[in-house]
């Protein structure tokens, strides 16, 4: 089996309907690989193979800053942290969005150096999306999304 066909653990899925999917993270690197697996299913199960690429990049990026930075400051090292991935689909676009306990508000700091390693996800969301942007819920949660457009571009 491909690893792009591993089926995601049921248990793992929180909820799934015709026009939304959503699933737990853990807060690891494996609750990356997770998420793209996800959506990599929800996208084929929705017939919308022509955002796949963008979408797993956004995905990507924006699961791991959730894993990465969207722990509360307050929180133990060893805790759980508690991290959701939604795929919304809409008339004409896909909207992902990853939702964490983090302090800090996402936002491109400063153009990476050439040659660093990170601080550039947020910058190729910002360049695959049509819009991103983020909500906060409560003072404990916030959502990070972005909206792709469902039609190949011309």
């Amino acid at each position: 089996m491909l690893p792009a066909q591993r089926a995601v653990p049921l248990a793992a899925v929180s909820r799934t309907t015709g026009r939304s999917a959503t699933l737990r993270l853990p807060g690891s690197t494996e609750g990356c690989a997770q998420a793209r697996e996800f959506t990599e299913r929800i996208l084929g199960e929705w017939e919308l193979g022509e955002c796949r690429d963008d979408a797993l990049a956004v995905v990507s990026e924006l699961a791991a800053n959730a894993v990465v930075h969207g722990r509360r400051s307050d929180t133990p090292d060893d805790a759980e942290s508690d991290v959701w991935l939604r795929l919304t689909r809409r008339t004409s676009h896909l909207v992902c969005a990853v939702t964490d306990q983090g302090d800090g508000l996402p936002h491109p700091a400063h153009a990476p150096n050439a040659l660093s390693e990170h601080g550039r996800g947020l910058f190729i969301v910002e360049a695959l999306a049509q819009h991103w942007g983020w909500t906060r819920h409560t003072p404990l949660y916030k959502t990070v999304w972005a909206m792709l457009p469902t039609q190949a571009r011309v």
